[in-house]
């Protein structure tokens, strides 16, 4: 099974060398956006299958491929090595094909074998070096000559299992999933100001719009935060940091709004110049694991509806499309 009627779906992609674990975890959560079924293979790769994200985002799978490298080169300078392509196993050869610092290499259903035949047999995906030696031992160099060897063949090369897995690579065939691992612990949103900060109604706004990002998020990866972290970068490199334990876990604007400006309240600006903002959720669970009171005030429950209808608006015509009046004034 190779998946190829599913197209060009399978995102693999690469990190440098030596990445620190939260950088790691940050593009974790930048990938949960684009996609929910993603998965981590530390310490410096992961998977994205887009399928579904495709009917989502409503964009071909090469440009949410895009979206990701620009995301975390613009957001957290990290520059990521992206293969897309049907199976697993492809997508992670082309990755591996990409500039090494920073690009996109696509290989559609109709072109892997065409991708593959020139390549290296220690190119492909899951060939370890003791194997590469095998075979180049016996003259078989490039990945189109192994795809002709018959399996028998490359079983008594390689022994059994790795004969096969090789005879079934060289031809495309990957038929595992990408399967989700837990998503990340924590999920923050950011921003720095083009210039230094003093305005405490424009910074409120922008926390606003912060808090409204990161619930959306964690309303369409269906977790809820039990805490929030507020982080405050000032000139001269001073910050200032500080968490709130929520009442009970959520992922409404409201209660994340709520325990946002109580967090402002107490750093006491004054006169501070902020030059970014950062808002993290915190100790995040499974909606469906975490319990609700049950609410007696209708004005609330009323809110939640009109959450609801703005999640669902946004699906529908793109995520900004709905948002609280206080933003569309601010960027009025």
């Amino acid at each position: 099974m190779t998946r190829t009627d599913a197209g060009a779906t399978v995102m693999h992609l690469r990190m440098p060398l030596g990445l620190a674990e939260p950088a790691y975890r940050e593009v974790l959560e930048l990938l949960a956006e684009i996609s929910p079924v993603t998965q981590a293979l530390p310490p410096g790769a992961a998977l994205v299958e887009l399928r579904g994200a495709l009917r989502y985002h409503g964009v071909p799978a090469v440009q949410l491929a895009e979206r990701a490298r620009v995301r975390a080169l613009a957001r957290l300078s990290v520059s990521l090595r992206i293969g897309l392509a049907p199976t697993w196993a492809i997508a992670a050869t082309a990755s591996a094909q990409a500039p090494e610092y920073g690009g996109i290499t696509v290989v559609e259903p109709d072109q892997v074998a065409d991708f593959l035949a020139p390549l290296p047999v220690d190119a492909l995906h899951g060939i370890g070096p003791v194997q590469a030696s095998a075979l180049t031992s016996y003259g078989i160099h490039s990945v189109g000559m192994l795809a002709t060897l018959p399996l028998a063949t490359l079983q008594r090369v390689l022994g059994g299992r790795a004969g096969r897995l090789a005879h079934d690579r060289a031809r495309g065939i990957d038929p595992r999933p990408v399967t989700p691992k837990v998503l990340p612990l924590s999920a923050a949103v950011r921003y720095r100001f083009e210039r230094q900060e003093m305005d405490g109604a424009a910074v409120r706004a922008r926390l606003l719009d912060l808090v409204v990002q990161l619930a959306a998020s964690l309303r369409r990866r269906e977790q809820v935060a039990r805490g929030l972290t507020l982080q405050l970068d000032f000139a001269a490199g001073a910050r200032w940091t500080k968490t709130l334990r929520l009442p009970e876990a959520s992922a409404h604007d409201e209660d994340l709004r709520t325990a946002a400006y109580r967090l402002m309240d107490r750093a006491g600006l004054q006169r501070g110049r902020l030059v970014g903002l950062l808002v993290r959720a915190e100790d995040l669970v499974a909606a469906a694991t975490a319990s609700e009171q049950i609410s007696f005030d209708r004005s609330r429950e009323m809110r939640l509806r009109a959450e609801q209808a703005m999640d669902r608006a946004n699906r529908r015509f793109g995520k900004g499309s709905v948002t609280p009046a206080a933003l569309l004034h601010k960027a009025a």
